[in-house]
């Protein structure tokens, strides 16, 4: 007899979480860009163990799907925009007035450096693929 999932239907395998099924630890691509970012800012930390926690935790196909979308699959409710939308405040003397005492065409340049990240980051085509990684869970 196969066993039931959360939906009734009998799943051809066996269990998913178990001690031989263990999440394996970070690869050396995201441990490394986690270390880059080491001790930058406490706001940055905070995303960096958010970053890991998310990636080292167990999580079923239901919240995978919801994960690929809230991270960069939504075109405009997902973390990958609300980055964009920070570098550009970050970048403009009006929201940080830590850019005020710089020479106003610096200031300028950087706002406008920044207008066009948020732009790159808030693209709609961006999602696409995390969009698509979360549908083909479900088949959708």
């Amino acid at each position: 007899m196969g066993r039931r999932t959360l939906m009734g239907a009998r799943a051809p395998y066996g269990p998913v979480h178990t001690a031989g099924n263990a999440v394996p630890p970070l690869d050396t691509d995201l441990a490394g860009a986690l270390d880059d970012l080491d001790g930058i800012h406490p706001g940055i930390d905070l995303i960096r163990d958010g970053i890991r926690h998310l990636a080292l935790d167990r999580h079923t196909a239901d919240t995978t799907q919801t994960l690929l979308a809230t991270l960069a699959g939504s075109a405009g409710a997902d973390v990958i925009t609300a980055v964009g939308h920070l570098v550009a405040r970050l970048a403009n003397a009006d929201h940080n007035p830590a850019l005020r005492a710089l020479p106003l065409d610096i200031q300028k340049q950087a706002q406008r450096h920044g207008e066009q990240a948020a732009y790159h980051l808030t693209d709609p085509d961006l999602a696409t693929h995390a969009s698509e990684a979360s549908a083909a869970i479900t088949g959708t």
